[in-house]
């Protein structure tokens, strides 16, 4: 087979011969980065949806037991259990209540992570591109796609603080800030 049929796959880095690219090598690290969170996110996804059936179940369980406890007299040693109980499964129920929320910043965290693995996989196509790699209009356009990923206000605007010349770090501590900010707001699914 010839050789300059078949692009040379993994780093050479190490031998470098005429023919090494730092650009093929920039552009394995960013599919090895991309397949790594799509890797890390099929992992846990198995475990959040047993844990998320789980807890499901456990709120309809817990609504059960919140009737069945109801039906219990006020009075009596029946009232005093009925009372131990409500407080119980009032406060199980704030634990599946506090589940919830948190599922929901793993469903965001999830979104996040797919996003950038899908940036990292574009950038390394343009990057590995020689014909679009130097064209200022395909950056533009890939700035563009990934721009459109953003779902909430917070996203777009680290985005456009970077694109304006805001260090990353300092705009990705801004949007942390935010979200903290905006984490009591948790709307429940």
């Amino acid at each position: 087979m010839n050789q300059a049929s078949h692009p040379q796959r993994g780093t050479t880095a190490h031998m470098p011969d005429l023919n090494w690219s730092q650009v093929r090598e920039t552009v394995l690290m960013l599919e090895l980065a991309a397949v790594q969170i799509e890797a890390a996110m099929s992992d846990s996804n198995a475990s959040v949806e047993v844990l998320t059936d789980s807890f499901t179940s456990m709120a309809g369980h817990m609504s059960d037991i919140s009737e069945t406890i109801g039906t219990l007299p006020d009075e009596g040693p029946a009232g005093a259990v009925k009372q131990k109980l409500l407080g119980v499964s009032g406060q199980v129920s704030g634990m599946v209540h506090q589940a919830i929320i948190a599922f929901q910043f793993y469903d965001k965290l999830v979104q996040r992570l797919a996003h950038v693995g899908l940036s990292l996989g574009e950038l390394s196509d343009l990057v590995g591109d020689g014909r679009r790699l130097y064209n200022p209009e395909e950056w533009v356009a890939l700035q563009t796609r990934i721009r459109t990923k953003y779902s909430t206000r917070e996203e777009i605007a680290m985005f456009e603080a970077v694109m304006q010349g805001v260090p990353v770090q300092e705009a990705v501590q801004r949007f942390m800030a935010e979200m903290k900010d905006k984490s009591d707001d948790i709307e429940l699914f």
